[in-house]
């Protein structure tokens, strides 16, 4: 059973007015009424259809998906100046970022150099106990002994680049995120700032900081593309103790 109903069609010939007051071919009151209702009913139902659809533009922007730009090249070529990003911020609702993924949130005050500068995108490299280091004799990334193909890194500075200027060796604390950009040279993440502070606290961002995850590139049109996880972060085993 419907909610609404609609009008039963007219009858091909109409019952004369019963009403013997009614002049000849006069329009019955009951039609005119119907008709003068059905022009006002619209316009009274507009704003609040356009109210509803504003609403529900505020809830899906604050809760579920919202879109970034990106001001910097610390994630290049991955991410360019002015890309845009779409995230989805309900996933981490449900559960806690992963390896790999590329992450929007709110820096901490000392990462920044500017007032404006508070929400970063960066990718997931180490969780909660992980120990991450750099670099092994093909100057790469590992993570709890896993050695880390990361072919999106920027090749600007050579195919055979390390895969961080200089080296570290860290464990990743409880509640907080190792994060790096993909432009390793160019771009103040965690490397960077456990290099200048020798803090891991201070070089790593707390998981609640995270507002959500970029999962599709989707401006300028002709870059499009789905910010996927690489497959070498699937073999990565758990954190162990020490």
């Amino acid at each position: 059973m419907t909610d609404v109903q609609t009008d039963p069609p007219t009858p091909t010939n109409p019952p004369p007015d019963p009403s013997p007051n009614s002049a000849p071919g006069s329009t019955p009151s009951h039609r005119r009424g119907r008709k003068k209702k059905s022009g006002s009913s619209f316009w009274k139902e507009l704003p609040i259809l356009l109210g509803a659809a504003v609403v529900v533009a505020l809830l899906v922007r604050t809760f579920v998906l919202q879109t970034f730009y990106v001001p910097s090249e610390s994630m290049e070529h991955t991410l360019n100046i002015n890309d845009r990003v779409l995230v989805n911020k309900l996933v981490y609702d449900f559960r806690d970022p992963s390896r790999g993924e590329v992450i929007v949130f709110t820096s901490p005050l000392d990462w920044r150099t500017a007032e404006n500068e508070k929400d970063f995108v960066k990718r997931v490299i180490g969780v909660p106990g992980d120990h991450v280091a750099c670099c092994d004799a093909q100057r790469r990334l590992t993570v709890n002994g896993v050695a880390i193909d990361e072919p999106y890194l920027d090749q600007d500075y050579g195919a055979n680049a390390p895969a961080s200027p200089n080296p570290f060796k860290i464990t990743v604390p409880a509640g907080r995120l190792w994060v790096m950009g993909d432009n390793r040279v160019e771009s103040a993440d965690s490397r960077y700032h456990y290099q200048a502070q020798g803090n891991i606290t201070e070089a790593t961002i707390p998981i609640s900081s995270v507002i959500g995850r970029a999962f599709v590139l989707f401006w300028p049109p002709g870059r499009a593309t789905w910010l996927s996880v690489p497959k070498g972060f699937a073999s990565v085993p758990d954190p162990t103790g020490g």
